[in-house]
């Protein structure tokens, strides 16, 4: 499994993914957007559940961070950017809403440790481990170590998604780029496509919310009070 013959990382290699990937599913045509509706997705007491996750969305600035893709340390580092200077300008943690989309080549973040190895995250998507700089085989921002992210001027950063879950951050991932990259994935390796896709899932970090899409979800976001900031 190459990440050079998926070519995950651009958008261009995107669109030619969907077209891998519904072939994978026996889809032979792409009549609705990018062939989705005929791929497996979320029920729709799931999506009930989706959309009411957005209700949780509390205080009084908020915000959506749309992470697309590995940025190095930005879509876990500008987070806690916010939440700390809005402490030193008066607003304490528990009064700001922060919510992370991972989306597109940002859905591995999603995931826990065994399915980077197993299918070679850190290659796929073209996501380095900060500590080695190498591929990732790991999910680095998943329960990192003490000290792993120092940055000049405010040293050790807690910037773990589980850290910023206990600072309030809401996390969720994009179903579609989900079932269409575990979709191409299959294909590669000669799976079978819904359960590659269940893995996926059933590996999800906990109290990470799947949304539809992630487009979606950044509409969602803004639908009830955030202001919108691109994070890689």
């Amino acid at each position: 499994m190459q990440n050079n013959d998926l070519n995950m990382s651009s958008r261009r290699g995107f669109l030619g993914t969907l077209a891998t990937g519904a072939a994978a599913l026996g889809v032979t045509t792409l009549a609705t957007p990018f062939g989705l509706m005929a791929s497996p997705g979320l029920t729709p007491n799931e999506i009930a559940d989706a959309d009411a996750w957005f209700n949780k969305i509390k205080g009084k600035h908020r915000i959506v961070f749309d992470a697309t893709r590995p940025h190095e340390i930005f879509p876990f580092a500008w987070p806690r950017v916010f939440m700390l200077t809005n402490a030193a300008t008066g607003t304490p943690e528990k009064e700001c809403g922060v919510v992370v989309i991972l989306r597109h080549d940002a859905i591995p973040y999603a995931m826990e440790d065994g399915l980077w190895a197993k299918y070679n995250f850190g290659e796929l998507f073209k996501a380095d481990d900060p500590a080695t700089k190498q591929p990732a085989t790991r999910n680095p921002f998943w329960k990192p170590k003490p000290g792993d992210f120092k940055v000049p001027g405010f040293g050790p950063i807690a910037i773990g998604i589980n850290e910023l879950q206990d600072s309030g951050v809401m996390f969720c991932v994009c179903d579609a780029a989900m079932t269409v990259y575990s979709a191409a994935v299959a294909g590669k390796m000669n799976a079978d496509a819904a359960t590659v896709k269940k893995e996926w899932v059933s590996g999800l970090l906990p109290n990470i919310q799947p949304v539809p899409s992630g487009v979606w979800a950044v509409n969602r976001a803004q639908e009830h009070g955030c202001s919108y900031c691109f994070a890689g």
